[in-house]
């Protein structure tokens, strides 16, 4: 098929896939891995092959960038103690586990190695897609683990290779290869990531700024590819160094347009890749003998029980050398290990080390076990997200995993600190942009009612907390919730109230224009003594700017000591970017 057919038939497949997940209740990437294997049963689509250097030049360095711009680095900190070993530990036993079960079934110990390094890291994307339902530090964990295994899976899998084609690896060289691996990936992040600081500085293009963003994955990738070190671990300490400093170097029009863009984007080859891992398994399916297609699907079934297995009693083992979170109980650490597994997705990566297997030795003939590495990898990854994927909230559900409202609290304190600190400022920043005492005072009645409304959605939720507790408390006592008093308004009806007069009067603040236009005020006598409408919008105008930079300021110093998280940090900062690009006008902001 051509380029263009393949193009439309992949937009097509992820439309009915986007319209059919929800009426489903199915996770998007499920379907789309369903709809690639239907596809695959028409023969001519089975002449679409996906190349190794697709997966791992076009599709990874934008979604692990993706992947490590929306993952807090205050996390990654704090969960060090989990992701180290996880990455590390886990993935050698995982690897020789598979190769131990596939060696025993009968696959040659060389392909079973480069089996077990390819299946063994779980897939960030992958977590990512899937794993939403999680709580917010489980989640944070698994992803951040996702996003650093591969870099040993990787070293394990040139092992593999090199043993495969018959070559000598001493373990002086295997010392070398994962030294260079980490460090030179993380060298070649970093060092793109400085690069790309000091060039954004400098801009404010929003065209331009965003179009060096795009770029840092693919050129830390390169680098460090060129210097045969890991170029996805170079793409992870880019994205999580730039968006640590892009607050500082970005404008709010750029980073409004990357918001809006880059999740688009990422989807768009998210679900491309699920489509295509469906149309691979059906191509490599029907390049296998019959008479191989059993065994190897033995050897499929027993690789993913394998890493299940693993994957928990490691958990289990190490659960004394960790730090168990406060008031935890064995059940609830025995219930958090089960999810933690069934989250243990298989994606990208995985796919991407099979297909990049030789198909020749050195001397020509053909590399022993290549087809059964390739089928095997693609069927533990469809069974990761067919079986797992599925199987997940029931377990959350099961597991009854505390709420997480950390996100919540973090939000609510930074949205009052930051408009706190703008008030006690604001007799300052008047003095400083010459602003007259009118626009000021009304600068301040206006931040006065945002801080009393900040502060009365916390007393509200912690009010529905409380509540909901109580309804808990109640129906595993086995009363009615409904008999423990009155439920708590929604608010709604505080948009209405009644007028003087007993009709209803809509105090909605985009409903006051729902009359007829009217002229509110006509003067032909302007009283040229008095400070100009003109000037006065244009002195609020510079007033509300210096209030967003104050905010933003304590923001960041909030971030800066651990108090927020970079994840909330950011949700309001978008809030702060949006204001100002209301405040310059579009025009201005964009400039």
């Amino acid at each position: 098929m051509q380029g263009l057919e393949i193009t439309v038939l992949l937009g097509l497949a992820m439309l009915v896939g986007t319209v059919l997940a929800p009426r489903l209740r199915v996770a998007t990437p499920l379907v789309l891995l369903v709809i690639g294997l239907a596809l695959g049963f028409i023969p001519e689509l089975r002449q679409i092959e996906l190349p190794p250097e697709t997966v791992l030049l076009l599709f990874l360095p934008v979604m692990l960038f993706r992947e490590a711009w929306t993952t807090s680095l205050r996390s990654v900190r704090r969960s060090l103690r989990y992701i180290i070993p996880m990455s590390t530990l886990l993935v050698v036993a995982s690897a020789f586990a598979v190769a131990g079960v596939a060696t025993w079934m009968g696959v040659p110990w060389e392909a079973a190695l480069v089996l077990g390094a390819a299946v063994a890291p779980p897939d960030a994307t992958a977590v990512a897609a899937l794993g939403r339902l999680l709580p917010a530090k489980t989640f944070m964990k698994l992803k951040a683990e996702s996003l650093t295994n591969d870099g040993t899976a990787l070293v394990l899998y040139a092992i593999a290779v090199a043993l495969l084609l018959g070559d000598q690896i001493t373990p002086l060289q295997i010392t070398g290869m994962v030294l260079l691996s980490y460090l030179g990936g993380a060298a070649a992040g970093i060092a793109v990531a400085a690069a790309a600081f000091f060039a954004l500085r400098r801009m404010q293009s929003t065209l331009t700024i965003n179009l060096t963003m795009v770029l840092v994955p693919f050129v830390s990738f390169l680098i460090a590819e060129l210097v045969e070190a890991s170029g996805v671990l170079a793409v992870v300490f880019a994205g999580l160094i730039m968006a640590w400093v892009s607050p500082r170097i970005t404008t709010a029009m750029s980073r409004r347009a990357a918001d809006a863009t880059w999740p688009f984007g990422v989807y768009l080859l998210n679900g491309a890749l699920f489509v295509l891992i469906g149309l691979e398994v059906q191509l490599v399916l029907h390049e296998i003998s019959g008479s191989e297609i059993g065994l190897l699907l033995l050897v499929t079934v027993a690789a993913w029980i394998a890493l299940f297995v693993v994957r928990y009693l490691f958990q289990w083992l190490f659960s004394p050398f960790s730090r168990p979170p406060s008031g935890s109980s064995r059940s609830l650490r025995h219930r958090s290990r089960v999810v933690s597994t069934v989250a243990g997705f298989r994606g990208a990566v995985s796919l991407a080390i099979a297909l990049s297997v030789p198909v020749t030795t050195a001397e020509g003939g053909p590399v022993a076990g290549r087809d059964a590495i390739v089928f095997v990898t693609a069927g533990v990854i469809v069974l990761t997200l067919l079986v797992q994927g599925p199987l997940l909230p029931a377990v959350i559900r099961w597991a009854k995993l505390p709420n997480d409202d950390a996100a919540i609290e973090e939000y609510e304190l930074a949205e009052r600190a930051i408009s706190g600190a703008a008030l006690a400022a604001l007799d300052d920043l008047a003095t400083e942009h010459g602003i007259s005492d009118r626009v000021r005072d009304r600068a301040r009645r206006e931040g006065y009612e945002r801080l009393e409304l900040a502060n009365a959605r916390a007393v509200a939720r912690q009010r529905a907390i409380e509540e909901r507790d109580l309804a808990e408390l109640d129906a595993s006592l086995g009363e009615d919730p409904s008999s423990t008093g009155p439920v708590p308004p929604d608010g709604s009806d505080e948009r209405r109230r009644t007028g003087a007069d007993g009709t209803s009067e809509n105090t909605d603040e985009g409903a006051a224009f729902t009359g007829p236009l009217q002229m509110i005020a006509v003067s032909d006598d302007i009283d040229v003594t008095q400070r100009s409408p003109l000037l006065r919008h244009k002195e609020a105008q510079r007033l509300r700017l210096a209030v967003l930079d104050r905010k933003r300021e304590v923001l960041l110093r909030l971030r800066r000591e651990g108090t927020i998280d970079d994840l909330v940090a950011r949700k309001i900062l978008a809030g702060l970017d949006l204001e100002e690009i209301r405040t310059r006008g579009l025009e201005k902001a964009s400039d």
